[in-house]
């Protein structure tokens, strides 16, 4: 409340202020990347990232199939090809192994990986395959920011990443993204691009098509006092995890792994449920009869009717993930009474 008295106080609402450039600069410093955008949404920031790295329409942008749309579709926006390619079991995440292939077949421009859940996917085989093959490589950390790969910070090893600020993210400036990378070039032309392409004279002067995507002062400012707590969140989204894993452990479920080398943020804690006798959307009924949100995991994209021509690389593993998957309630404000309803009217679904 402070920061966004401050911006009332000196009339800067918006676009642009002093919460815009400390917000960029929080992430700076808690992520270790050299360059950072505030911008309207995480989508946006994929959007400008494929146009700031040099993609254009009809290149082949490769990205993992279980994912939310906002992953996929700037894809779409620029005219570029979706090829999705499918999760292992071990993670969960984009599998190495399909993507090698599919990249020796369909030599891509891009790859846009997501960090499932705030679990990292496997960044070391994954950027090797990219590198051997000129693929340019962006993360998508929209939901695992705080989340760490072999002592980095999970968005910053690519040639861009992107985090999101949406409502339900580890922390939220009710909406906004952010575009972080190590190239200030990258940096500088998302930049222009995301307020409409203005040239730098005293005029109005556009000689290509931009785009309105800069955040406001206002939710930079909100931005600001997240940030505060931040390390605070992803501790206690861990808890919950291993509370949901303690107090579950005897029951026919698997919880979402964490590969060897990273440690995931647990922004939401999945499981599947391994019981055929129980399904995803009976349990999530059960819970709601208690007022318990949950979710299915996300369906992939491969199987939506929007992406029905793509081309795809599958195995059938994302869509068992989604078959059986649900997101249990994983808010860093539960307190000890949510978590045991929410375990208690689990176990007796299975009774």
């Amino acid at each position: 409340m402070e920061f966004i008295k401050e911006a009332f106080a000196r009339n800067y609402i918006a676009p642009l202020g002093e919460n815009v450039t400390g917000f960029e600069e929080d992430i700076k410093a808690f992520t270790g990347a050299e360059n950072a955008l505030a911008l309207s949404s995480g989508t946006a920031a994929l959007h400008l990232a494929l146009l700031s790295l040099g993609i254009k329409a009809g290149d082949r942008v490769m990205a993992s199939s279980l994912t939310f749309i906002g992953s996929v579709s700037p894809i779409t926006f620029i005219g570029a090809e979706p090829i999705f390619i499918d999760s292992d079991k071990k993670s969960w995440n984009l599998d190495p192994n399909l993507l090698e292939d599919a990249v020796r077949r369909e030599r891509p421009k891009a790859l846009i990986l997501t960090h499932l859940y705030g679990c990292c996917a496997d960044l070391e085989a994954i950027g090797r395959i990219c590198d051997q093959w000129g693929v340019v490589l962006i993360e998508d950390a929209a939901e695992s920011l705080g989340a760490v790969y072999k002592e980095r910070q999970s968005g910053t090893i690519g040639a861009a990443g992107i985090y999101s600020f949406n409502g339900n993210k580890i922390i939220t400036t009710s909406g906004g993204g952010m575009l972080v990378s190590q190239s200030e070039a990258v940096a500088r032309r998302a930049s222009f691009l995301s307020t409409q392409a203005r040239e730098p004279v005293a005029h109005y002067e556009h000689n290509e098509i931009g785009f309105n995507y800069r955040m406001s002062n206002i939710l930079a400012g909100i931005g600001r006092g997240q940030m505060r707590v931040l390390s605070d969140r992803v501790r206690r989204r861990r808890e919950i995890f291993s509370f949901y894993r303690s107090a579950l452990n005897d029951l026919p479920i698997e919880f979402m792994p964490e590969i060897s080398g990273s440690r995931s943020n647990r922004w939401l804690s999945a499981i599947l449920l391994n019981d055929s006798r129980v399904t995803t959307e009976a349990a999530r009924l059960a819970l709601e009869r208690k007022n318990i949100e949950s979710r299915p995991l996300w369906k992939p994209m491969h199987a939506q009717g929007a992406f029905s021509g793509a081309k795809r690389y599958v195995t059938g593993v994302s869509e068992d993930l989604f078959a059986r998957g649900l997101c249990l309630p994983s808010g860093s404000q539960m307190n000890e009474d949510d978590l045991w309803l929410t375990a208690e009217t689990i176990r007796n679904i299975f009774r």
